[in-house]
């Protein structure tokens, strides 16, 4: 059977790039297929396949500005030549489910997310844009908008990777979609015996995660926060932070490891599609501070694996890290990582494999 994989840029490793691993290792024979791609920037499983690009490979300086490339997108994806494959399984951030594929070929799109700015971030992207920006947007994404709902009659199933996802999948497409969630190496992290006097903040440094929320809460309370991430929210924080907040940029994930396993708690400020940072963390046996809505419900176990607070505020936070203070000693680390496992990769693999079972006995 020939298998090719759908992804929507490879230029970081990140969650959705995990995925990508995942189920690169469930079809080692499997061709890539992507807008963008940067070998320096993923991992060795990726580099070792064939990765064919569309035609914004080739436009300037398309590793850096790629976004600024998203209205061509749907034309590339569809001038992409992938008649001769039996399976695709398109992996959905941004344009990667509009392929055009063989009448007797399986489509599945394992859906990370609806293209959150052209759909319900739309406002909050174009709202932290420059002029030029808001008015490309407002030209153009009308049509993409319109161009998304109709690509996605050519998925034969979908895959979500949250319930929360999968509500989305349902308002903007009409679809239904499995809920499976990704894979989280819990074999890669471990409970360690020394914890630190410090909390943690890990990820991109971008506005929807809301880091702020965390930088302001901590300097506010004068308590430890450890920011490990970049992106274009770094100067921002930079600048409302306190002296009790300090930024690490990128570390290895050794380094990355180590700090997850001995901060007191991860904070989970933002409304996530899913989220794969709190597994990982929980697979280190350290609780999460987290939002209470998107995927961290589907993660966090409020008071045995976490803390959920209830308004995206700084009061909400600083008091859930007060209850958090006062219960600490209540949460149990191998309690913690047990519930982490729950997520590993096997799972995904068994429920991935049964998905595309079905889907061909259906097709």
């Amino acid at each position: 059977m020939k298998v090719a994989i759908v992804h929507y840029w490879l230029v970081s490793h990140r969650g959705g790039e995990k995925v990508l691993d995942a189920l690169c290792e469930l079809w080692p024979q499997a061709d890539i297929f992507t807008h963008v791609y940067d070998p320096e920037s993923v991992s060795a499983t990726i580099r070792s396949k064939t990765v064919k690009t569309s035609f914004i490979q080739k436009l300037p300086f398309a590793k850096r500005l790629y976004k600024k490339y998203l209205p061509l997108m749907p034309f590339a994806l569809e001038v992409l030549d992938l008649s001769q494959y039996d399976l695709v399984i398109s992996s959905e951030s941004g344009p990667a489910k509009g392929v055009l594929v063989n009448p007797r070929a399986l489509h599945i799109c394992y859906c990370h997310s609806p293209m959150r700015y052209i759909w319900d971030q739309y406002h909050v992207y174009s709202a932290n844009s420059g002029w030029a920006t808001r008015l490309a947007m407002a030209v153009c994404l009308p049509a993409l908008r319109a161009w998304d709902f109709l690509s996605a009659a050519r998925v034969d199933r979908f895959a979500a990777n949250s319930a929360f996802v999968a509500a989305r999948i349902a308002k903007y497409y009409r679809r239904d979609a499995t809920v499976i969630h990704p894979p989280v190496d819990v074999d890669h992290f471990a409970i360690s015996s020394e914890i630190d006097d410090y909390y943690l903040a890990f990820g991109q440094l971008v506005r929807y995660k809301r880091f702020d929320l965390a930088v302001q809460a901590f300097s506010r309370m004068g308590k430890r926060l450890v920011v490990v991430g970049i992106g274009e929210e770094e100067k921002r924080l930079r600048a409302i932070a306190g002296p009790s907040v300090e930024f690490l940029g990128w570390r290895s994930d050794d380094q990355i490891r180590g700090l997850l396993s001995r901060c007191r708690a991860l904070i989970f400020p933002g409304e996530e599609d899913f989220g794969i940072v709190p597994v990982e963390a929980m697979a280190s046996g350290r609780p999460v501070i987290a939002y209470g809505r998107g995927g961290a419900l589907e993660s966090v176990v409020d008071r045995k694996t976490g803390l959920l607070f209830p308004e995206q505020t700084i009061d909400s936070l600083c008091a859930a890290v007060a209850t958090f203070e006062s219960i600490a000693e209540s949460f149990d680390p191998q309690a913690i990582r047990a519930h982490a496992e729950k997520f590993r990769p096997e799972v995904f693999a068994e429920r991935i494999r049964a998905l595309v079972a079905e889907a061909g006995g259906n097709s």
